[in-house]
């Protein structure tokens, strides 16, 4: 059981205010939420769109190569300029290099965990470190990113607030499903819309957003009318599972949803442009989301933590081969279609994994190994900086060297991007209070 966080700070500046505003009758909680509701309109991103390369990608192959380090931490890859002077990538990101411009680098990521997926999955996307306590999603977690957003920044179309394709990420090969995707402790109808298929078929389709042959809307209303009824009388233990109810009447009345989920409305050099893969089309269908109001897309990059970016075997081969054409085709294109569309501004896209690489290349066929202690992510649009690295890691790319960050400041600096206060505190279903992340502090360099 989580001990309760402590409740929001009082700054000098807020106790004045509150002085001030006793003299006109408003109290403690007024001034509280009169502060909130203005963080929460000071945002830079109305939405989110996380890459998350599960498993661990490589930075030293992609966003910090090492050309004058020896032979087994340089690797097999050249670096290659970037649209900033003086910024290189791994060669077999050139794409994403011209996207620099764009884009601002961390460098100098670490956290705990080496070993466990799960717990580094966890402390990537919910900023919260627990060490090496692995193991699969529990209702006690620290919710993600998109549930706090469809609670506290809900859409404003009749979309789902949170979006997780294409895969529930399992921490092993038929294991559990990995933390820090869901909702937590706030309870199943804060976890996400989970698309499973494949958005590269020929005949992908969603047929669950539509109603069945055999109802139509007359019919369909009637039978909510009716679940509402018996939905009065229920006792109070039930209430989660009438809000996923709701939740799925919803949907299936929405035709901003449905439209959504068009892909192949896309123009066929559109969809080539982000990749005919799993993985393109799925971040393509994120864009299509977010620009139907959904507030957070997460593409998760591995059926499992060990398919993907886990390269402790072949490292150089799957990169070039395989993961790293895939992703310099996704993300390049998503940044000039959301800037075409004029989204960039106010989304916000974050390419991040679990951890990053080993510095010395190992003898298991040129793989590298976990590493917790020195790692690259990016972040681009919504506020962030173009054209900046954030942060440096030493010259074999093993522990910062300057201006070191953790993940729960990074996770900090989204909620910061989304208008939500990082140390807000919450409720769970017990009505307990917890802070959302109150260790992380936004890194403002980042920040435009």
């Amino acid at each position: 059981m989580h001990a309760p966080c402590p409740g929001p700070r009082l700054s000098r500046r807020d106790m004045i205010q509150v002085g001030a505003a006793s003299y006109f009758g408003l109290g403690l909680p007024q001034v509280l939420a009169a502060k909130e509701s203005r963080k929460q309109h000071e945002s830079s991103a109305d939405a989110l769109i996380v890459v998350f390369l599960n498993g661990g990608p490589s930075h030293l192959d992609m966003w910090d190569p090492k050309p004058d380090a020896p032979a087994e931490v340089r690797g097999e890859f050249k670096p290659i300029r970037t649209s900033v002077p003086g910024v290189f990538f791994g060669e077999h990101l050139p794409k994403f290099a011209k996207q620099m411009h764009r884009c601002t680098v961390i460098r100098s990521a670490h956290h705990s965990v080496n070993n466990a997926h799960a717990a580094a999955v966890y402390c990537a996307l919910t900023g919260h470190d627990r060490g090496e306590i692995g193991g699969g999603a529990r209702p006690d977690d620290y919710p993600c990113v998109g549930s706090v957003m469809g609670l506290k920044r809900p859409p404003r179309a009749a979309v789902p607030p949170h979006v997780l394709l294409p895969f529930i990420t399992k921490e092993g090969a038929g294991g559990p499903p990995q933390p820090g995707f869901f909702g937590g402790w706030l309870g199943k109808t804060h976890d996400p819309l989970v698309i499973l298929r494949n958005p590269n078929d020929a005949n992908f389709a969603l047929p669950e957003l539509t109603l069945g042959p055999d109802i139509d809307p007359v019919r369909f209303d009637a039978r909510r009318a009716l679940e509402a009824q018996l939905g009065a009388g229920r006792r109070r233990t039930t209430d989660e599972l009438d809000g996923v109810r709701a939740k799925a009447f919803d949907l299936l009345s929405a035709p901003a949803m449905r439209e959504a989920v068009r892909i192949d409305r896309e123009p066929s050099k559109l969809r080539d442009a982000y990749g005919r893969n799993i993985y393109g089309q799925s971040v393509l269908l994120a864009r299509r989301l977010v620009e139907a109001g959904t507030r957070v897309a997460c593409v998760s990059w591995a059926p499992d933590a060990n398919a993907t970016w886990d390269t402790h075997g072949n490292n150089f081969k799957k990169l070039k081969g395989e993961l790293l054409p895939q992703l310099d085709s996704a993300v390049s294109a998503l940044l000039d279609d959301l800037a075409a569309r004029g989204m960039l501004e106010r989304t916000l896209v974050a390419v991040v994994g679990d951890f990053g690489r080993t510095p010395k290349v190992n003898g298991n066929g040129a793989g590298r190994d976990h590493w917790n202690f020195c790692y690259s992510l990016v972040l681009a649009g919504g506020g962030v900086k173009g054209g900046y690295v954030h942060g440096a890691s030493d010259k074999i790319g093993a522990k910062p060297g300057r201006n070191p960050v953790t993940p729960a400041d990074v996770i900090a600096t989204v909620y910061e991007c989304l208008g939500v206060p990082h140390d807000l505190e919450l409720h769970d279903r017990l009505a307990r209070p917890f802070a959302l992340c109150p260790w992380g502090t936004p890194i403002h360099d980042v920040l435009v």
